[in-house]
């Protein structure tokens, strides 16, 4: 197994400090703060502890930036556990301050009614190029001192469906997608649902809140553009499994008021197993050319 994967589940894996509070450990993933996947993850992680069903929907604020250099504790509040539905409100903490929250339901499944879209027609990830070939591609347009964060690998293997060059971006319809794994498989002895489920809540905020910036010609490294998560929600529809191809296709319905909304569907095997939103803010500020 690659240690990129091993590190994933070990950052998505908390310890348990006594009942309803764990520990998670922070990793500079994206930068000075904490990744927001990351947090997403470990939350529904946390909440998972407390039940034996899985998860059929997360809805989370991102309020505070989270500080890389320190553990989240992570404190779970049983509201609920009913015949049907399990619910858990789960606060992430640092530095004495709430800096994300989020509510969980948690389901088993039934049989029901069933309809879904149709899923859309792209080629398969082995027809295209794979995120780590683009960043070579786009390497003569990276500064010098960013060249090794850009060029390192994620802990999610990514294969582009419409890639475009983030330091030359030129307006584009508001969509995007991207296929999604684990580099290696997860191990038996550790593969359980809540475990999928984490892993894709840790994907899901990969580029989902910068398709409502293609329609602008702005990318995520644009000089004078402010991006962050405002808040994210994940619809658990059907078992999938995170180490085998998921197909991220995302769409923006709206960019207004320094905020963009954006919507994703996640596929397997022609089955829509989650459905994605997130609202981002994109603040475009000025930049005085008088200072150095």
């Amino acid at each position: 197994m690659t240690s990129l994967t091993q590190e994933l589940m070990d950052l998505l894996t908390l310890e348990r400090l006594e009942d309803g509070l764990y520990r998670g450990q922070s990793r500079n993933l994206v930068g000075k703060r904490v990744f927001g996947g990351q947090v997403l993850g470990q939350a529904l992680r946390a909440a998972s502890y407390t039940t034996d069903r899985p998860a059929h929907s997360l809805h989370a604020y991102f309020l505070f930036g989270g500080d890389i250099h320190v553990p989240i504790i992570y404190q779970v509040e049983k509201l609920r556990d009913g015949k049907s539905f399990v619910s858990r409100n789960v606060k992430a903490i640092q530095h004495g301050r709430v800096i994300f929250q989020a509510m969980v339901s948690f389901a088993n499944q039934e049989d029901g009614l069933n309809y879904q879209i149709a899923e859309p027609d792209y080629p398969a990830p082995e027809k295209l190029r794979s995120e780590e070939e683009l960043k070579q591609a786009f390497v003569n347009f990276v500064p010098e001192n960013m060249r090794k964060a850009f060029t390192r690998r994620r802990h999610i293997e990514l294969t582009p469906v419409n890639p475009v060059n983030p330091f030359d971006p030129q307006p584009e319809a508001p969509s995007q997608a991207h296929y999604m794994r684990t580099w290696d498989k997860i191990p038996a002895e550790v593969d359980d649902i809540a475990l999928h489920q984490a892993i894709a809540a840790f994907c899901s905020d990969f580029t989902l809140m910068t398709t409502a910036l293609r329609p602008h010609g702005l990318s995520y490294l644009s000089p004078n553009l402010q991006c962050a998560s405002i808040d994210h929600t994940i619809y658990f529809h059907k078992p999938f499994r995170a180490d085998e191809w998921l197909l991220h296709d995302m769409d923006a319905t709206q960019s207004a008021a320094s905020r963009g909304l954006n919507f994703g569907r996640i596929w397997q095997n022609g089955q829509l197993v989650c459905s994605t939103v997130q609202e981002g803010l994109i603040r475009l500020r000025e930049i005085d050319l008088g200072r150095a």
